[in-house]
């Protein structure tokens, strides 16, 4: 074994770079083993075409805490996000298309081409909206009360419970419908238009394998809306030199701050002795000790592949077995010519600088995930593209384009024992299909793509399902149950052992949340509780 170190970080993606960086601040001798060969995890930028760089995963800016930019000092070495100047655009399939985003008045303005209605309430849906997003954001970096703590689970639980319970009955109203009622349940009591109804239901789908009639997706939708983008709330942006740009700083901010990162160093498993986490051992056999364990994996990989089953507890199995993981993503790059002209707005513009929707209502989104579970995809799937290349001239060649095309409603495991390797390239086709009937002539503009299906998102990345999310946002895999009740405070079941990824609070997006949150824990049982930690 190596020379013990205080901590043993699985997993260079952004959450175990914060995590990191605030170990390693306190003073902890911290090591990162990555299994790629580079840092980043899902924020990552890639060539994929001579010339042609683009995120390859995670592709857009807004989840990450402010406070963690700071802390690292970001913007010192480079960080910059462009916002977007209209969030996004949704083409119809009678010719017309809906502009969301440029301010109230300019989205009120859009609206009355749909729904006079749905103009007048727009003002109070987004106060709504923002009072529960900023009861989120003031969760996001407090650490959920642990059940099977005794009084420090009740005052946790007091503490944190104290923000609820001091909003008013509409408010808390408003809270009970965003955590439990579907997105077309909660978006139908406000808005009439079905184009309206789509422009705020696509949140509800993204990262999440289910339909907008699901209970529990209006969750998903407000879990999109609580970040923010230089200062601004709920806006979204694009990170200069792709999101991979964004890690590359965090390595060199935790390099710099003595974090030793090892790559090409897959885990083989987590070392157990007695019922304490000692160590890891790399698949090339290299044991690696060390007083803690972070995990930066999601649950599934970790609890049901690097941890043999008698180190942990047998009802703690049994609930990592039913623990909901995938996404239903497929996710492409796509190498342009040219702008994609869009049949109801064929002309350069803004939004072209926005995340383009191809999915006109909730109905088309529900019968992509119907058809998604019957026969693994629709023919008409659900497409975000963005094309960063518009405001990022370092991603392409002058004059031409790069594109992401973000898919929903692809089978995690598709039916009938087909396989994704045999069934991915159909699939794509049948993406490009989607975005052509929308943009005639994309098809033909493509110079190169890349593409990844469910599994391919879980070979490249490790994401179970090909999980963005790392578990599905549902209401029992939340706050204090994320991942299971009692081990929802970052510390896993066996001494020694934490999680720092997005299968803790506060979940999901590139947000730097929850490795802020387990470092706190972890500093907090070391008796490390500076200050800043206050």
């Amino acid at each position: 074994m190596t020379k013990p170190y205080d901590a043993v970080i699985i997993g260079a993606g952004h959450n175990g770079l914060v995590c990191a960086f605030y170990l390693a601040r306190a003073g902890l001798k911290v090591r990162i083993v990555e299994a790629r060969d580079v840092v980043g995890g899902a924020a990552v930028t890639e060539e994929f075409a001579p010339g042609f760089r683009n995120s390859v995963a995670s592709y857009t800016v807004s989840l990450l805490q402010p406070k963690v930019i700071a802390d690292m000092r970001l913007a010192d070495h480079g960080y910059r996000v462009i916002e977007r100047p209209i969030s996004n655009f949704l083409p119809q399939e009678d010719g017309r298309y809906l502009k969301l985003g440029g301010g109230l008045e300019r989205t009120r303005s859009e609206f009355r081409k749909f729904s006079d209605h749905d103009a007048e309430v727009l003002p109070a849906y987004y106060d709504a909206l923002e009072n529960v997003a900023e009861l989120l954001r003031d969760l996001a970096l407090k650490v959920p009360p642990n059940v099977g703590e005794g009084l420090r689970t009740l005052i946790d639980g007091l503490t944190q419970g104290r923000r609820f319970a001091g909003l008013s009955l509409e408010q808390q109203r408003d809270v009970l419908d965003l955590f439990t009622k579907s997105a077309s349940a909660m978006l139908g009591s406000w808005f009439e238009s079905e184009a309206v109804k789509a422009a705020f239901g696509f949140d509800a789908v993204v990262g999440n394998y289910a339909s907008p009639d699901t209970p529990g997706s209006a969750y998903v939708l407000l879990h999109h809306v609580f970040g923010e983008v230089n200062g601004k709330k709920g806006a979204w942006g694009h990170s200069v030199g792709g999101m991979g740009n964004i890690t590359r700083i965090m390595a060199k901010v935790c390099e710099a701050a003595g974090v030793e990162i090892s790559l090409e160093s897959p885990v083989a498993k987590v070392l157990v002795n007695g019922d304490k986490a000692v160590g890891v051992k790399l698949v090339s056999g290299e044991e690696i000790a060390a007083a803690r364990v972070v995990a930066n994996v999601g649950p599934k990989l970790l609890y049901e592949r690097m941890i043999d089953a008698a180190d942990l507890p047998a009802d703690f199995r049994r609930r990592i077995k039913g623990f909901k993981a995938g996404s239903g993503t497929f996710r492409m790059n796509v190498a342009l010519s040219e702008l994609p002209k869009f049949t109801c707005l064929p002309e350069p513009g803004e939004h072209h600088q926005s995340g383009i929707i191809l999915a006109p209502t909730l109905d088309y989104m529900d019968r992509a995930f119907l058809d998604a579970k019957a026969h693994g995809w629709s023919k008409a799937p659900i497409v975000e593209m963005l094309i960063p290349s518009t405001v990022d001239d370092s991603l392409a060649p002058a004059g031409a384009h790069v594109a992401s095309l973000f898919c929903q409603q692809f089978a995690p495991e598709l039916p009938d024992g087909r396989d994704w390797d045999d069934e991915e390239e159909a699939a794509a086709d049948t993406i490009i299909d989607t975005v052509e009937h929308y943009a005639p002539g994309f098809r033909a503009s493509i110079i190169a793509s890349t593409r990844l299906s469910p599994k391919g998102l879980e070979r490249k990345f490790g994401l179970i399902g090909g999980d963005i999310m790392h578990g599905n946002m549902t209401l029992d895999q939340l706050w204090a149950a994320r991942p299971v009740l009692g081990n929802g405070g970052y510390r896993g079941p066996v001494k020694g052992l934490y999680m720092c990824g997005a299968g803790t609070h506060p979940g999901g997006g590139v947000t730097g949340a929850p490795g802020h949150n387990a470092a706190s824990v972890i500093l907090r049982d070391r008796g490390l509780f500076a200050p800043r930690w206050r």
